[in-house]
């Protein structure tokens, strides 16, 4: 096709041809050479397959097929200034956007200091958050709805449990490991153990629980079982003040990220450590092409500063 053949910097020249109305004027404009530009006035007839100019005394005349394409010329590198200028504003952080998604815990009290340090740094860089558990929030990075994905492990696991398919099913994404969470016991505060140091996981077998998302809630079976028993649970929800509400109504007892406790006050419940030694490992997902983007680039070191205060 013909426009596969011409180049903008061909265009250019030609244009200041037609404007200036000779090779050496339009030298001058352009700060090259007249050898230069009759050479590129050349290439671009042979490109286009026809003559483009006509010498007439010491000026250059425009063709009817030159001044067809003068005047497209204008359009396209008018088009190509601001693709060129939007494309540099991206790089250097004066606009673009970055699409978050987030568990809530992380939404509560990871995310906000993140993003206010994003928008102090690049205000001309849009970043919008939305929330979804792993798993879904891992479909929409792969299906081209986000560009971050904040999601949640239990390295401890065993391989056939959810850390090891949480492994597998990143391979192909970039996984910033930004803490460690770890959880802990929630007990109503009229509960016999209650006010204790800590409490063994297997102390609470007889318990009614109350559980959370699914990933959560299989991780809590797992636990659970290799702790002898399997818990009986009664309610499970995604809502963090609601696990505390139901808690604290003496409805059941639960294990919840200390992730959490940043945000929420529990009302008529305790927290209280539980062994062994339950935890999350905290990552940001992107895929490697977006890892480059410098917008994406930018908020994934502002999560890491995040978490490191």
């Amino acid at each position: 096709m013909l426009g596969d053949m011409i180049e903008a910097r061909h265009l250019r020249v030609l244009r200041a041809v037609a404007t200036t109305g000779s090779f050496s004027a339009a030298a001058r404009e352009l700060g090259c050479t007249q050898p230069a530009v009759s050479q590129q006035m050349k290439a671009l007839e042979q490109s286009t397959g026809t003559p483009l100019l006509i010498r007439s005394g010491r000026e250059m005349r425009l063709t009817q097929a030159g001044e067809a394409l003068v005047r497209h010329a204008t359009g396209i590198l008018a088009g190509l200034t601001a693709a060129e200028e939007e494309v540099a504003a991206i790089a250097g952080l004066r606009a673009g956007r970055v699409r978050l998604v987030s568990f809530p815990s992380g939404s509560s009290a990871l995310v906000p200091s993140a993003l206010a340090a994003m928008r102090a740094a690049h205000p001309g860089t849009r970043v919008s958050l939305v929330e979804a558990e792993p798993g879904r929030s891992v479909e929409m990075l792969r299906e081209g709805d986000c560009e971050i994905a904040l999601a949640f492990r239990y390295p401890e696991v065993e391989v056939r449990g959810d850390g090891q398919a949480a492994r597998e099913e990143w391979d192909d994404l970039v996984v910033r490991p930004l803490l460690t969470d770890r959880l802990v016991g929630v007990l109503p505060e009229s509960h016999r153990l209650a006010g204790a140091d800590r409490i063994g996981i297997g102390e609470l077998a007889e318990e009614p629980w109350i559980a959370g998302c699914p990933r959560c809630r299989r991780h809590l079976v797992e636990v659970c079982e290799s702790a002898g028993f399997t818990p009986r649970i009664d309610f499970a929800t995604d809502d963090y003040p609601a696990v505390f509400g139901l808690v604290g109504a003496g409805l059941g007892v639960a294990v919840m990220p200390e992730l959490a406790l940043e945000s929420v006050v529990p009302m008529g419940a305790r927290t209280v450590p539980v062994e062994p030694l339950v935890q999350r490992e905290i990552v940001a997902l992107t895929l490697p092409d977006l890892e480059r983007v410098p917008a994406v680039g930018a908020m994934l070191d502002r999560l890491t500063e995040a978490t490191r205060r």
